[in-house]
């Protein structure tokens, strides 16, 4: 029986130890997760890890070695891809090059059987609703990079699917449209309260737009849970080095209490989370905004400057420490460290994480 739209289950998708193998290539192995309806869940990885496999997955578009998918309720393991009541922004945006911006929106309506003049009053609505109205006699041609990406995701959404679809939707625009882009996107998919599933491999993109975030590494799933979840407890080195930027060293702990302990790294202490972790030597994650650059002294960790970049609000330090390599960022641009300098690193609280040491995962590279 067909799920009603407005039931709770309409878009939720659901993977049950989905697999896809190319020959003796395992590009997915045995991924199982649930995206609820109204949620954006961000699919993160490097390049090769099967996020973008996993996408096209959910599509129709690549068929399924093993497992089940669910949409809405209903098993579409071995349904084609215009029978899901899915839609997919790719990542060229796909726009026919010699069709008016309201014929590229109108085009997937018009095609399943709709009758023209509703399907072109639909696309003006969606066009409306993405701030492109008055551009719909335009080529794509004629349109900006974020204007092209908003037709594209308006012929998706004149679709009206029960799950949309982003596969790296923001990876050909400059820096400053995409951020702008992805406030855009995440802002339509909480008023429209849609089903996303989003490909990315940007982890600033991922944290901003996500309710959750999975990370995938080697066709399985490495950690999953929500965007502040992953950047304060990463599972393991490689979600902590992916979730933006840390610097790994080996410190000392020591547990005080059932949830905290007290890290060592040469004369420096910091008492955080031991996620369980016993004592003596441990792996420590370091982000960049936890490391304070100063004067040396007796209570802070010696450091050499071994190079320091301006990017206008900030500059960035590679430092050398007795515990190892460090990296860290201070908005302090008016008397920044030359390169070569002796200076103390301390530590704040927020932003220094215990991690088990890095598991191997089966999969691919």
């Amino acid at each position: 029986m067909k799920v009603d739209k407005k039931s709770p289950t309409s878009g939720e998708v659901v993977f049950e130890r989905v697999s896809k193998r190319y020959g003796d290539v395992t590009a997915v192995d045995e991924v199982s997760f649930r995206v609820a309806a109204g949620e954006l869940v961000t699919l993160l990885g490097p390049s090769g890890c099967g996020k973008t496999t996993t996408l096209r997955m959910v599509a129709g578009l690549e068929p399924v070695t093993t497992g089940r998918v669910s949409i809405g309720g209903e098993d579409v393991t071995l349904r084609a891809a215009n029978e899901r009541n899915v839609s997919m922004v790719f990542q060229s945006y796909a726009l026919f090059p010699h069709m008016t911006v309201l014929e590229n929106v109108c085009y997937g309506p018009v095609s399943m059987g709709a009758d023209k003049a509703k399907a072109r009053e639909l696309a003006q609505q969606k066009l409306g609703m993405l701030g492109l109205t008055g551009l719909d006699k335009r080529l794509p041609s004629e349109l900006s990079g974020g204007q092209q990406q908003r037709v594209a995701v308006a012929r998706s959404l004149v679709l009206e699917p029960a799950v949309l679809l982003f596969d790296e939707p923001l990876s050909n625009l400059d820096a400053r449209l995409r951020r702008q882009m992805r406030e855009e996107i995440r802002e339509l998919q909480q008023r429209l309260g849609l089903t996303v599933v989003y490909v990315t491999h940007d982890q600033a993109e991922a944290l901003a737009v996500s309710d959750r975030i999975i990370v995938m590494n080697r066709a399985v799933i490495a950690q999953e849970g929500s965007p502040r979840e992953l950047y304060e407890s990463p599972r393991d080195s490689f979600v902590a080095g992916f979730m933006g930027d840390a610097s790994r060293v080996r410190g000392r702990l020591e547990r005080l209490d059932a949830a905290t302990g007290e890290v060592a790294l040469g004369p420096i202490r910091a008492r955080v989370p031991h996620r369980d972790a016993p004592e003596g030597p441990v792996d420590v994650a370091i982000r960049p905004e936890a490391i304070a650059i100063g004067s040396p002294s007796d209570d802070a960790l010696p450091a050499t400057v071994r190079k320091a970049s301006y990017l206008g609000g900030v500059v960035e330090y590679t430092l050398d420490t007795p515990v190892g390599v460090l990296f860290a960022i201070s908005s302090d641009v008016e008397s920044p460290h030359a390169p070569g300098a002796s200076v103390g690193v301390t530590l704040a609280r927020h932003g220094v994480v215990v991690v088990p040491a890095l598991t191997k995962s089966s999969g691919p590279g």
